[in-house]
């Protein structure tokens, strides 16, 4: 499995799982799902948690998660899409009202925004 299928699988609504990876199987209908970031609404609601912070209290609070210095990018933003980067470099491209997720540990812990909010996503 990898980053993006596990996120799928964890955070997703189970009822729209599939569908979702189905898109990200193929490069040109993994285009259909990064256009559904901005607005994304098929989170599973029992592994979203809302956040209400600033970039730095970002950074804090996923440091107190203990995330490691890598993630995975799923974005909007095509300069950092299906890229594996530091933490900190990918926490430095939020805030542009793009929708992205960071996958930090498969399918157990991540983070998404886009213009409708924050959350981390966490799965036991």
């Amino acid at each position: 499995m990898n980053h993006e299928e596990e996120l799928i699988r964890s955070f997703f609504m189970p009822t729209k799982r599939q569908r979702y990876l189905d898109f990200v199987s193929k490069p040109k209908t993994r285009q259909k799902f990064l256009r559904e970031l901005a607005h994304f609404k098929s989170l599973d609601p029992r592994y979203a948690n809302v956040v209400h912070v600033k970039p730095d209290g970002l950074a804090a609070l996923l440091k107190q998660k203990r995330v490691p210095d890598m993630c995975w990018v799923v974005s909007e933003n095509r300069e950092i899409d299906g890229k594996s980067m530091l933490t900190s470099d990918a926490l430095a491209e939020l805030g542009r009202d793009m929708g992205t997720f960071l996958s930090f540990v498969p399918g157990k812990l991540a983070y998404f925004e886009n213009e409708d909010g924050h959350w981390i996503l966490e799965h036991p």
